[in-house]
């Protein structure tokens, strides 16, 4: 392994609790994966949650890059971004195994539970939602949705289809269920 002793607990952490998730994830067997003594570990991170509250922060690096790499590409018309940031988002669900958003998995598990981690997430959510109503926006603008249509609303709904077909995506290890929410998503769209 290389990178800092940080490094590479965040990087092994991101994919353990894609995997497993927060409940299930074990500081020791993080460890064992990592070789790193425990007492690294804590020099690193204050708790479990603080850990985990930092692999959240690294996957948001990855979604920035997803959201400048579409969202940022004024080659492209703004539905078409809109839409790219789904598809490289998808892609990047195929390489993991079709695990889905980690951001939705652990939603699900800690927003009823624990509230730093639900507004940790809402915020996530709103950084992904800002930059897709931006994309809607300049849609509207444009003619190419409706001139009575509400961006933020829209990137509201498209993020929420996008988490429940993520979810039904990781059950049938399959990117059908994102592809088809996409295309009836998108359709829907410029009907409206």
């Amino acid at each position: 392994m290389t990178g800092t002793t940080r490094e590479r607990l965040l990087d092994t952490g991101l994919n353990m609790l894609l995997q497993h998730g927060y409940n299930d994830l074990g500081i020791m067997a993080l460890l064992e994966a990592t070789q790193t003594p425990k007492g690294s570990f804590y020099h690193h991170f204050r708790s479990k949650e603080d850990f985990a509250l930092q692999v959240i922060d690294r996957y948001m690096e990855t979604v920035h890059q997803g959201l400048g790499a579409s969202v940022g590409d004024r080659s492209l018309p703004p539905l078409d971004r809109a839409r790219r940031f789904f598809e490289l988002s998808r892609d990047k669900y195929r390489e993991d195994g079709y695990l889905g958003c980690m951001l939705g998995g652990l939603g699900q598990e800690l927003s009823g539970v624990n509230p730093v981690f639900a507004e940790k997430i809402e915020w996530c959510f709103s950084v992904v939602i800002e930059g897709i109503a931006t994309c809607l926006e300049e849609a509207r603008q444009q003619g190419e949705i409706p001139p009575d249509s509400d961006p933020r609303e829209m990137a509201n709904l498209l993020l929420n289809c996008w988490e429940g077909a993520a979810l039904r995506s990781r059950l049938k290890r399959d990117p059908a269920p994102l592809d088809r929410m996409l295309d009836f998503y998108f359709a829907a769209a410029t009907c409206a």
